[in-house]
């Protein structure tokens, strides 16, 4: 067991029934490649190895890297930050589903649901564990503090499932908050046309969430004339709904 580092968010699994329940949270099958982020010592990884021939890691720290390979040579093991990483570049074969799987580091949670939402077209299904806090987010009611960015980007690039809560104590070292694991079926009929502008939008309209859209969004540089009927509503006024016809109404599909 190598020594946990801070500086990567390591907390590494050691339940069985935890890890199983994980697992089995994946619907991919033998023909499909399935990606695992950080996989740290192998909790998830030895499961996910013996299961899928068509499995790949990502992983960052060399420690850990050297730890799997002792124990499953034949692991292929991506050397790299997963923000750097596109997903469909690491197929085995042309139009293959992809499935992403991982305990994702806590101070990196977001920008990797990010990462993988820019690439929803591609993934059938991720299933990842994260800070309880953070899961409760993905499912937040417009009109309340914890719904911004993150929860309108979750409700439009995928239908996200909360599977089950993880209780601090079945990690080591053990960390100051509880987890929850989240499964994500990713929208694969996406507009891609409307997808930068919707994004665009959502992230202006919530950096000031306070102001009412008509100023919120003027920095655009387009017209916010037609997008009349919302233009005195504030962000979090808005369903996921709201916003993908608001971005059209600007001029962004």
């Amino acid at each position: 067991m190598i020594q946990a580092k801070k500086s990567l968010g390591q907390n590494f699994l050691k339940d069985e029934n935890i890890i199983g329940k994980i697992v089995n949270s994946l619907f991919a099958t033998e023909d499909d490649l399935v990606i695992e982020i950080g996989p740290g010592t192998g909790a998830l990884t030895r499961h996910l190895y013996k299961r899928y021939p068509n499995f790949v890691a990502i992983e960052l720290d060399e420690r850990a890297e050297e730890v799997l390979k002792l124990e499953m040579p034949d692991l292929e093991i991506i050397h790299s930050d997963v923000l750097k990483v596109d997903f469909k570049s690491l197929r085995k074969k042309e139009n293959q589903r992809i499935f992403v799987i991982g305990n994702i580091p806590y101070y990196i949670t977001s920008p990797i649901l990010f990462h993988v939402f820019d690439q929803a077209v591609e993934i059938t299904q991720s299933v990842l564990m994260m800070q309880l806090e953070v899961a409760q987010r993905l499912a937040a009611d417009k009109r309340t503090k914890d719904y911004g960015i993150l929860t309108v980007q979750t409700q439009f690039f995928s239908q996200a499932d909360f599977l089950f809560k993880v209780p601090r104590q079945v990690f080591h070292p053990v960390p100051n908050v509880d987890s929850a694991v989240v499964s994500f079926k990713m929208n694969q009929g996406l507009n891609a046309a409307i997808v930068p502008g919707f994004k665009k939008v959502v992230r202006m309209a919530f950096n000031q969430r306070r102001k009412k859209l008509s100023n919120a969004l003027k920095g655009l540089g387009v017209e916010l004339s037609p997008a009349e009927q919302f233009l005195d509503k504030r962000a979090e006024e808005l369903t996921v709904d709201d916003f993908i016809e608001l971005t059209r109404l600007l001029g962004f599909n």
